[in-house]
């Protein structure tokens, strides 16, 4: 298969919780343009909204870039969530339900993974957290 091609749509920065929402209904309508079955993209845009949320709440803020994505005959959406906040220090754990190092469920980033085709988490401690999702268009059902 040929190598992925990302190609940026938009970018929405990650302030307080009316960017989150921004930042859900720019991703759903992006999937609805590009023809996404409603089931996914709902599923996505629920994945947004938890990965920006935990920007917000422990980062202070960040941003979300939101893009196309191309590989061989697959085409998709990429989600690329970013902050220079504390980072994570046990990935592992972070992956984990029920995890937290704030108030929450701890369920945001576990949850995110089960909604998305793909899911990569990197972060350094002291520097900063980016969550990666890639979402592949399905044949409508």
């Amino acid at each position: 298969m040929d190598e992925q091609r990302a190609q940026d749509v938009f970018c929405v920065p990650l302030r307080d919780e009316s960017d989150v929402a921004t930042a859900r209904f720019r991703t759903r309508s992006l999937c609805e343009q590009l023809g996404f079955d409603s089931r996914v993209l709902e599923a996505l845009a629920l994945a947004v909204s938890e990965v920006a949320r935990n920007v917000i709440v422990h980062a202070r803020g960040g941003e979300l870039r939101v893009g196309t994505l191309r590989k061989g005959e697959l085409s998709g959406v990429v989600v690329v969530a970013k902050d220079n906040g504390p980072g994570i220090a046990n990935l592992a754990d972070a992956m984990t339900d029920g995890f937290s190092t704030g108030t929450g469920l701890g369920l945001g980033l576990p949850s995110a993974r089960r909604l998305v085709d793909e899911l990569e988490l990197h972060s350094v401690v002291g520097e900063g957290t980016t969550v990666t999702l890639r979402q592949w268009r399905r044949a409508r059902y």
